[in-house]
């Protein structure tokens, strides 16, 4: 039973959601977000912990986990959510570019460095990536989302074939568009426009979720749909690429008439 929870990024979208969604079902939850005011306010609303801190820096998800162990004994899920969509192409400055691999895929580093000695000495935990749709297909219009997404998904996967049978689960949430202040606000008009189709609530993804992690499968895919595309782009990828440039002219051609 999960029963001690962490959840970065919490201050809203997906991961308040999924911070609401734990607490209803019993678990207690520690609410992190750089955002130090809008983490007071979810934990408020559930009963939890606020700890505030940036999820991609070191010293602070130590910190978080240490709060863990001090308040609640331990972690038995850790919902490695913050996430950053930044748009551009390859021209986009190298601080964003930085900054995207520091908060995308860094902070999941940091993650497992913290909990995996802890969680290898006694009776394992649970480890969820929110990674998107974009790390197993890509996101026209935002470059350093795209790529920084691959390499946290490739990380998880590495995670999960190292220490499955060491009691770790790890699992990649890869949903499409979510109605979040991300899909509003973040990134250029092709990204915005890619992810508003067929968009879900937050409180959609994170019922998700509440039901794959009492099983193990290590995607979980909140956009059925994006099955079907991960499939297309492994087995037949030229085709797959040629429909994605394909959305990519209609883009263009739109643009500049």
């Amino acid at each position: 039973m999960i029963r001690r929870v962490i959840v970065t990024g919490a201050g809203g979208g997906i991961g308040a959601a999924m911070a609401r969604r734990f607490a209803a079902d019993g678990a207690q939850v520690i609410v992190n977000d750089l955002d130090e005011a809008a983490a007071a306010v979810v934990a408020a609303e559930i009963g939890g912990i606020a700890v505030p801190g940036d999820a991609g820096d070191e010293a602070d998800v130590r910190r978080l986990v240490d709060t863990a162990w001090q308040e609640l004994g331990g972690c038995d899920l850790f919902c490695a959510n913050a996430g950053i969509l930044t748009g551009g192409s390859a021209d986009a400055p190298d601080a964003e570019w930085a900054k995207a691999w520091q908060v995308n895929v860094m902070s999941h580093v940091y993650v497992a460095r913290a909990l995996l000695p802890r969680w290898l000495d006694s009776d394992g935990g649970r480890l969820l990536f929110t990674v998107s749709a974009a790390g197993l297909l890509t996101l026209l219009g935002s470059a350093p989302y795209s790529v920084t997404k691959h390499a946290a998904l490739g990380f998880a996967e590495w995670l999960r074939a190292t220490y499955a049978h060491r009691g770790i689960t790890v699992q990649a949430l890869c949903p499409q568009g979510v109605n979040t202040a991300m899909m509003t606000d973040g990134g250029e008009s092709a990204s915005r426009a890619i992810l508003a189709a067929g968009a879900l609530e937050p409180e959609q993804v994170a019922a998700v979720v509440a039901e794959a992690v009492r099983g193990d499968s290590f995607l979980i895919l909140p956009h059925a749909e994006v099955a079907d595309f991960y499939q297309l782009r492994a087995t037949d990828t030229d085709r797959w690429l040629g429909g994605m440039n394909k959305v990519q002219r209609g883009f263009d051609a739109a643009a500049h008439p």
